[in-house]
C-alpha cells in the first residue's frame, strides 16, 4: 500500500493510507498503548513512554530514546473522539517547547473491501514549520511508521 503525503493548503498536511484491516482493528492499534508500542517510532530507538488517556480533554504522550539517551517525545490533548471513526487531538514536539502545537484530525473510513482508509489531516501553526518538518525527513518517517503499523495489524 502507498502512503501519500500532500500539502493542499498553506498550513495543511494530509497523509492517506489504506490498510488491509477493519476499522475497529486500526482504531485499537492507534489508541491502545500495548499496540502503539509495537509499531510507533523508528527502528533502533527504544519506546520510552506511551501514555494514552483516551477521552476528550485527556492527554497522550509518546516518546522514544536514542542509543545516546536523547528523548524524542510528542504529546498533546484529545479534543474529540468518535470511536472507530474520528480522533481529533493536538500534537506538540516537546523538544521545541516554544512552538505552537499542530492540530490533527484522524478519519477512519471503511473501504469497499472491508479495509480501512486512514486520513490524517494536520494543521500547522505556520507554513514554515510544516515545511521544516517535511525537509527534516518527516515524509520518510511517516511512511516507515505506517508500514510498521500495517505489519502490526497483520499480527493482531
Amino acid at each position: 500500500m502507498i502512503t501519500l503525503l500532500t500539502t493542499p493548503a498553506d498550513r495543511e498536511l494530509v497523509v492517506t493510507r489504506t490498510f488491509d484491516a477493519p476499522v475497529r482493528r486500526v482504531w485499537e492499534a492507534w489508541t491502545r498503548p500495548e499496540h502503539v508500542r509495537a509499531w510507533y517510532g523508528t527502528p533502533g530507538l527504544t519506546m520510552s513512554v506511551c501514555e494514552i488517556d483516551l477521552r476528550p480533554g485527556g492527554a497522550w504522550r509518546w516518546g522514544q530514546r536514542t542509543p545516546d539517551g536523547q528523548e524524542i517525545v510528542f504529546s498533546g490533548t484529545y479534543e474529540e473522539l468518535i470511536p472507530a471513526e474520528r480522533l481529533v487531538y493536538s500534537e506538540h514536539f516537546e523538544q521545541m517547547p516554544d512552538t505552537a502545537p499542530v492540530r490533527v484530525i484522524l478519519s477512519f473510513d471503511t473501504t469497499p473491501t472491508g479495509g480501512t482508509a486512514l486520513t490524517s489531516t494536520s494543521f500547522w501553526p505556520t507554513t514554515e514549520t510544516r515545511d521544516q518538518a517535511l525537509a527534516a525527513g518527516m515524509e520518510a518517517g511517516v511512511r516507515e511508521q505506517y508500514d510498521r503499523l500495517a505489519g502490526h495489524l497483520r499480527r493482531m
